[in-house]
């Protein structure tokens, strides 16, 4: 099998299948139980959290564990309208976003929220300059990813929180880092976002496992979930410290690697990207700056004939998001692409794992498999 949906889950890594072996097998504590046995938990889940913040380059203390990247970003979101509500009503966010950010805002207009909507340029990219012009004194909340999981395209984030706390010093910025962690350079510290959402599972860590980093600047954050205390209180409930441990374990492992590692996709990619535009009758939409999405299009060849040939194949890709099954491209659609190009999309998406052979065997299957007998 050619595993080429990254962007959908990674592999794990062998690090990360040791960790959460060891927590299931021999650190199987409660780390809220005060005997020894629980107090070795708790501080495994200190070096943990402490890894996790260390790939994000942020404090560990500021650092939660949730089961996910869509909860980490369901908390961002309704924590921001809990805190700021009562400020304003107005929330900027972009149409190219995951359906984890979109499907609450549509839930917050329904309850006299005002959104704005940012579209993106042809590349995929949402400018600073549309987020200045739709930027307002009643704005409360600002939330743009940092890597469109379709096309690849990468927003300025540090640019546009910068620009969002000059010009509305009490709204609150989030940004969407799911596939932008150990695939864009970026530390928590610095971008100036005051929420940021990962996920383990798109970095060769275990499903079950995200994580919210929360800016020192909002203090009393509202909680997601009540109960015991964990999480300093703002998300309670026994941690899944297997998820937890091999979230740890796959930070570790990518970020000894991280910059080699992207570069060499980057190369693999654009190089993918060359070979398949050259093919008459296949196109490449939007700019591709992360070092591992592509969008490509056959036009004419609807997105699931493309898959199952592929398929076939032996080659794994996906019709777009992995979570929005059956749905035309949202993000595509945003850019103003024909419904035929759209219709025809498929995404590539690479790893550190994946290799030029890999991708030899997808431009030959592409070539051979579809447009020869498709687009004869």
């Amino acid at each position: 099998m050619i595993y080429l949906d990254n962007s959908a889950t990674t592999k794990p890594c062998s690090e990360a299948v040791e960790a959460v072996t060891a927590a299931m097998t021999s650190s199987w504590a409660n780390p809220s139980a005060l005997y020894g046995f629980g107090l070795d938990a708790a501080k495994q889940l200190r070096t943990a959290r402490s890894k996790v913040a260390a790939a994000m380059g942020a404090e560990p203390d500021r650092v939660f564990f949730t089961s996910c990247g869509t909860e980490a970003d369901n908390w961002a979101v309704s924590g921001a309208i809990r805190r700021m509500g009562k400020r304003g009503k107005h929330i900027i966010t972009t149409a190219i976003e995951h359906h984890a950010i979109l499907r609450p805002m549509e839930e917050l207009e329904s309850r006299g929220f005002e959104v704005t909507y940012l579209l993106p340029d042809a590349s995929g990219a949402v400018s600073p300059e549309a987020l200045a012009s739709a930027l307002r004194e009643d704005t409360i909340f600002v939330s743009i990813m940092m890597v469109n999981n379709e096309t690849g395209a990468v927003m300025p984030i540090e640019q546009m929180a910068k620009l969002t706390h000059r010009r509305c010093p009490d709204a609150i910025f989030h940004t969407d880092a799911v596939q932008g962690f150990l695939k864009v350079p970026f530390r928590a510290k610095a971008l100036g976002a005051d929420l940021i959402s990962v996920s383990s599972h798109k970095i060769h860590g275990p499903k079950g496992c995200g994580a919210l980093y929360i800016h020192p600047r909002l203090k009393s954050f509202p909680p997601l979930l009540l109960g015991g205390g964990q999480e300093n209180g703002l998300r309670s409930g026994t941690e899944a410290t297997p998820a937890i441990w091999g979230f740890a374990a796959a930070c570790d492992a990518v970020s000894a690697t991280f910059r080699k590692d992207i570069l060499r996709e980057k190369e693999l990619l654009e190089d993918c990207a060359a070979r398949l535009s050259a093919i008459p009758g296949v196109l490449v939409n939007g700019s591709h700056q992360a070092p591992h999405i592509l969008s490509v299009s056959i036009p004419g060849v609807p997105s699931q004939n493309s898959i199952n040939i592929l398929q076939d194949a032996g080659i794994c890709v996906s019709a777009g998001s992995a979570c929005a099954k059956g749905h035309r491209s949202h993000v595509l659609s945003a850019m103003g692409l024909p419904p035929q190009v759209i219709d025809g999309s498929f995404r590539i998406s690479l790893c550190r794992d994946t290799g030029k052979e890999e991708i030899d065997a997808l431009v030959e299957a592409v070539r051979s498999g579809i447009v020869a007998r498709f687009l004869k």
